[in-house]
């Protein structure tokens, strides 16, 4: 059922200085989605601004008087949970605390900090900042559930920096619960569904069987989080974390959170030695008893926050659908593989 299509054909085109050129564009079909995206390798030849090296901090990384998020202003400037979801207002765990959204995307969302650092560079995240976060999401999402049984499709999310749509800088995850699903849950729903009643097996293990046999986009992994790059990304340096045979929250233990945490640190140490320094997060999931749709967290690197770096969407994404990138899974995974190695749990 899941098939691995790639298509690779050529532009002909003449250059400047008249000689003829044959430039290689491949279409990929998400085993997934069935979504393609297109990777044109001759865009790798570009200069990208802001990518030589790690760009500065932004101006106001310093600015920690006017942070809600830090901590002499977050009992005064952050809102707190209804009494009848959590009575005391904030839950914490460890140095993480997490309080609802004071602009919310859904029924239920939520805003869990890491500690006190204000701003934190790239790959430079303490491992319990990110477990302890985590697991304040899972408290919080299960709380949910005992509130309200219905509120099922959950996520968890994050955005680095404002070139990924973060708005504050303190480094935070964003947590979601709601009775109806978004596009990606809707889906993601029907096709593990689909697949397990066609075949028996379960679509993430399925796709991991294939790949690991394949091994070339095959990375690493932390515990038993499984990190490869997607075939058909559709974002840059897309890489994959799924979690096999674990298909609820309530079975996760705090050493799959943490060796989560060291995966998703794993990949930020990776995008920082691009120059990279803006990323996002997603883990979507489905607490409805259907127990078809594994684990997976998925990250993609964004356009440096950094003056006069160009946005990493252009009219094709945004207009056409189709992803366009120009880094091969295959090369992202080479790339990649030293920071499974240099940094384990």
């Amino acid at each position: 059922m899941l098939q691995f299509k790639q298509e690779t054909f050529h532009s002909r085109i003449v250059l400047p200085d008249g000689r003829t050129a044959e430039r290689p564009i491949e279409v990929r079909t998400n085993p997934i989605t069935g979504r393609t995206c297109r990777i044109t390798h001759s865009r790798g030849e570009e200069h990208e601004p802001g990518t030589e090296s790690l760009p500065e901090p932004p101006p106001f990384s310093e600015n920690r008087a006017n942070c809600p998020f830090c901590q002499a202003r977050l009992a005064t400037h952050t809102p707190q949970l209804a009494p009848e979801l959590w009575p005391q207002g904030r839950m914490t765990r460890g140095n993480s605390t997490l309080f609802p959204n004071l602009f919310p995307y859904g029924r239920y969302s939520g805003v869990s900090l890491f500690d006190d650092d204000h701003f934190v560079e790239i790959g430079t995240a303490h491992r319990q900042s990110y477990t302890d976060s985590f697991m304040n999401c899972r408290a919080y999402l299960l709380q949910v559930l005992v509130h309200d049984p219905a509120a099922v499709y959950m996520a968890i999310t994050q955005n680095h920096l404002p070139s990924a749509g973060g708005s504050l800088l303190h480094p935070h995850l964003q947590v979601q619960a709601d009775r109806i699903p978004a596009n990606y849950q809707r889906f993601l729903k029907f096709r593990a569904a689909e697949h397990r009643l066609q075949s028996g097996t379960r679509m993430f293990s399925d796709y991991l069987t294939l790949e690991k046999h394949a091994a070339r986009r095959w990375i690493g992994a932390t515990g038993p989080w499984q990190w490869l790059a997607a075939f058909a990304p559709e974002g840059f340096y897309e890489i994959w974390g799924i979690l096999p045979g674990v298909t609820s929250l309530h079975t996760v233990i705090e050493d799959q959170w943490q060796a989560l945490a060291q995966g998703v640190l794993n990949v930020q140490k990776f995008y920082r030695s691009l120059g990279r320094n803006g990323y996002n997060l997603g883990l979507l999931l489905l607490e409805d008893g259907s127990n078809d749709l594994e684990l997976r967290v998925i990250l993609t690197v964004r356009a440096n926050y950094a003056p006069w770096v160009r946005s990493d969407f252009t009219g094709f994404e945004v207009m056409l659908g189709d992803m366009a990138t120009f880094s091969s899974p295959e090369l992202t995974a080479e790339r990649a593989r030293n920071f499974w190695q240099a940094y384990t749990l």
